[in-house]
């Protein structure tokens, strides 16, 4: 009896010796899981955005473009329909920095995408280098010290994109292609607290960004799962905007023609909706009913 006791014994402590190990092998195997791929914020790990396809852009003929018209718009995120580029949880101007940080896209100075940065002159854009005068309690001194600051993302309230109309012969169709965007950042007085002035922080080349901006999930405060990338939303053009320039010979944008006056903001206002009927009725007057 006594020896069938400890045959027992020593077989409960094996079996428990047992599953102590795999539970600890599994626990190790588990380590190595991404905490996202374990710890999922939802129902399901949504991954049909980041895997989703980006079409090709169709190459027409020059022969078959045979009408050719370039806009540059200005998207302000603080319209409603543009709330999505300023959500705090991955705002656009964070994965715009990213890509031009990482090298992932060509970044210029100019919208004709005719002058590249180099990573220093990105992260002198980006990141501002300050001197300031810190008083020193120990040695009663006054020293000068180094500051590093960061551009916020709260402070781009508004992108500019440029983009060409143009239409195909060979299909019969008024086409649209996004060319370019850029981040503005207003410029303040220190001392008043006043804007100064608005400037392009750099241009990104959005044909090469594409693929990119397929991988990050846009915001849509109407459903958390709504599978939409930021290279959906340019597509399908879900965004607010007014027209600021039209490609012209004297290279003037809508504020240099009306500018001077009381009721300036609302002549450029009309002037970019007589742009944007031009296209409309353009496209209806190609064809007879």
């Amino acid at each position: 009896m006594l020896r069938k006791l400890l045959f027992l014994v020593i077989g409960i402590s094996i079996s428990v010796g047992m599953n102590a190990q795999d539970t600890e092998t599994q626990i190790i195997t588990e380590s190595g899981t991404p905490l996202e791929d374990f710890y999922i914020d939802g129902v399901v790990k949504r991954s049909l955005v980041e895997e989703g396809p980006v079409l090709d852009f169709d190459q027409p003929r020059e022969s078959d473009v045979v009408w050719e018209r370039k806009l540059w718009r200005v998207i302000d995120t603080r319209e409603k329909m543009n709330m999505a580029f300023r959500s705090p949880l991955k705002p656009f101007f964070t994965i715009l920095r990213e890509m031009s940080e990482n090298g992932d896209v060509a970044v210029f100075k100019d919208e004709f995408f005719r002058e590249p940065m180099t990573i220093e002159e990105i992260d002198k854009e980006l990141n501002r280098v300050d001197t300031t005068t810190v008083f020193d309690y120990d040695t009663y001194e006054e020293k000068v010290q180094v500051i590093r600051n960061t551009i916020d993302w709260n402070n781009i309230k508004k992108y500019r994109v440029k983009e060409v109309w143009y239409f195909d012969k060979e299909a019969s169709v008024l086409k649209a292609r996004i060319l370019g965007i850029s981040p503005i950042l207003d410029e303040v007085d220190a001392d008043t607290g006043e804007l100064k002035y608005s400037r392009p922080l750099f241009w990104i080349y959005y044909p090469e960004a594409r693929e990119h901006l397929a991988k990050f999930r846009v915001e849509n405060e109407s459903n958390d799962i709504s599978p939409m990338s930021w290279y959906d939303l340019f597509e399908m053009r879900q965004f607010s905007s007014y027209i600021m320039k039209r490609s012209n010979t004297l290279d003037l944008r809508i504020s240099d023609q009306f500018t001077g006056y009381e009721r300036e903001g609302i002549d450029r206002l009309m002037e970019s909706d007589k742009i944007k009927a031009e296209l409309f009725n353009f496209e209806h007057d190609l064809w007879e009913y």
